[in-house]
């Protein structure tokens, strides 16, 4: 399953977003047939915490009746090349879990290749970061009271059922959590509204929930396993770090500002308003847009796997005489630097401009050969 569409089925992406994305949950039921929840299973989990040597408190963590559980509940102190670092020790998770508790694994797309497949999908779908983090329940114990996500979450049950609690309120847009702690729980309570709907997740199972809206889940009678990504685009936050970069290039931005007390404030207001037009015109120009583009093709992984000692032959390029096409985009930025050398490999071209999707570049050396401007080696 590598696609949207394998992951919404029977459900059209059409109808994703015309009805759902960003508006409202969706439960899609698994179909006869499903392979879905054979995106991951119980072995394959159990290869993963067995790499025990990758997991740190801040990766793997455990919550119990809402609560998380304390470092040296769950960790045992170790010598590491770091000096002595608390890790997780099976043998303390393990009873741990027989108790009720439950284990969250954080950030594990690069780890698992079904996973990471999917995780690459998403982020190019939505433009995205994508975060992958398995929840592994047991014992009718809650691991979150109420709550809610910045970001879209796609839920995939893959062993053992869930019961995921609705409630009516949702935060749209919301970037920032309004307390830490208690006062965060106190205030996901107060907000949250009352439970509208229950939804029993079973294996094959995907649910979807937009960015702010308020939800619990508890393991249903045995143990439950199930995957969740979060998508989080690119939101207004970004473009003061990127038009601070492009302003400071115009000297008009470099200089003081006059005083607020020079002619009752007039003098700052103009110098304001003339900054304000020049961001303005800056936002509306194409090479920004694709300022945008490039930060937003760096959150999309790259995936791909060692087929040691098997390696790869570079495909080799000679620039010929005639002018090259005129490129557009972030793909322009690439193929500049391309046509600056004598002759290249387009491996190194994608390995080097990694904020420029993959399929642009081989479009785009592709139309340089038909024009005559490449050829290949």
């Amino acid at each position: 399953m590598i696609s949207l569409a394998e992951l919404l089925h029977p459900v059209t992406p059409d109808d994703f977003y015309g009805q759902y994305h960003d508006r409202q949950p969706l439960h899609i039921p698994a179909a006869s047939g499903s392979a879905k929840d054979a995106l991951f299973g119980w072995s394959d989990f159990n290869i993963l915490l067995n790499q025990s040597g990758h997991w740190t408190p801040q990766s793997l963590k455990m919550v119990h009746n809402t609560q998380p559980v304390p470092l040296d509940q769950y960790c045992r102190e170790a010598v590491t090349p770091q000096g002595r670092q608390p890790v997780p020790d099976p043998r303390k998770i393990e009873l741990l879990l027989a108790q009720g508790a439950s284990l969250i694994t954080d950030d594990v797309g690069g780890l698992h290749p079904a996973i990471a497949q999917l995780s690459a999908a998403l982020s190019k779908e939505f433009a995205a970061q994508i975060g992958a983090n398995i929840y592994c329940s047991f014992k009718n114990v809650q691991a979150f009271g109420p709550h809610l996500d910045m970001h879209h979450v796609f839920a995939i049950q893959v062993e053992g059922e869930k019961v995921w609690r609705l409630y009516r309120n949702r935060i749209a847009d919301i970037v920032d959590l309004p307390a830490t702690g208690r006062d965060l729980t106190q205030w996901y309570s107060a907000n949250c509204g009352p439970l509208v709907t229950e939804i029993t997740m079973k294996p094959g199972d995907v649910l979807y929930l937009p960015r702010g809206w308020f939800h619990d889940a508890l393991a249903k009678d045995g143990p439950s396993l199930h995957v969740t990504f979060s998508v989080t685009p690119l939101y207004g936050r970004i473009l003061f770090s990127l038009l601070e970069h492009a302003a400071m290039q115009d000297s008009d931005f470099r200089q003081y500002f006059p005083p607020a007390s020079k002619d009752g404030g007039r003098a700052l207001q103009n110098h304001l308003a003339k900054l304000g037009q020049k961001l303005s015109a800056l936002c509306s120009h194409p090479a920004f847009r694709d300022e945008v583009a490039m930060a937003q093709n760096r959150l999309v992984p790259r995936t791909g796997q060692f087929n040691l000692p098997s390696t790869s032959t570079p495909t080799v390029y000679q620039v010929q005489l005639p002018a090259p096409p005129v490129f557009s985009g972030p793909v322009a930025h690439a193929m500049h630097h391309a046509f600056s050398l004598r002759q290249f490999s387009i491996e190194h071209i994608i390995a080097l401009f990694d904020f420029v999707a993959e399929e642009d570049i081989r479009a785009a050396v592709e139309m340089a050969v038909a024009s005559g401007a490449l050829k290949r080696m």
